[in-house]
């Protein structure tokens, strides 16, 4: 039987976004993870949206843990409201911490950097090297693109229904929690019609 989240890791942009909504949907997330008594793994800095969700977390009670990377702390982009924190040596370092410390991830809308740390723990998990969610909150339509291109590597034969479908995808910050509570990992291995694998 799967153990029941205690930490959850989320990636989300050090900047805010054009729209008022991703800041909203990154303190919803915030707030609930501490309302669920869910600690929050996240980079460990107070800019933009990383900011936002781990004030929020803090805001309402929540254990906030920051992973920032010494090139980050060294320019002062630390929180300093955090519960605890930890200093990595680099970006590989940091990724690696977290996802040590973390039973599920959430992507929340972001950058060039968010976008690679979902995607390697959702590869670590279709390789088996894990087990755990990996998840990203839909706003303002943010997503769908993902999506769109998940259903393509799917359709053209480089990626199976199971991987393509283990992504939990939600517009509501509390169904998505929900659905990482009740999510079972997939069974089947990467290789497509390929003998021996």
């Amino acid at each position: 039987m799967k153990p029941p989240l205690s930490s959850v890791a989320v990636f989300c942009g050090s900047n805010f976004g054009a729209a008022p909504e991703y800041a909203v949907a990154a303190a919803q997330l915030g707030t609930l993870l501490a309302q669920r008594s869910l600690t929050l793994v996240y980079g460990g800095t107070h800019k933009g949206l990383m900011g936002v969700v781990a004030d929020a977390a803090l805001a309402a009670g929540g254990t906030v843990v920051g992973v920032i990377t010494q090139r980050l702390h060294d320019r002062g982009h630390l929180h300093d409201g955090l519960t605890r924190h930890e200093i990595a040596p680099d970006m590989r370092a940091r990724k690696a911490r977290m996802s040590e410390l973390a039973d599920a991830f959430i992507a929340l809308p972001g950058g060039l950097g968010t976008l690679e740390e979902l995607l390697e723990a959702a590869t670590l998990t279709q390789l088996g090297d894990h087990q755990k969610a990996c998840a990203a909150l839909d706003v303002r339509g943010f997503y769908c693109p993902l999506r769109a291109l998940l259903e393509t590597a799917t359709d053209e034969g480089f990626l199976k229904p199971e991987h393509r479908d283990m992504f939990v995808i939600e517009t509501d910050p509390a169904r998505l929690l929900d659905a990482l509570a009740a999510w079972t990992p997939p069974t089947v291995s990467k290789w497509i019609g390929q003998p021996g694998s």
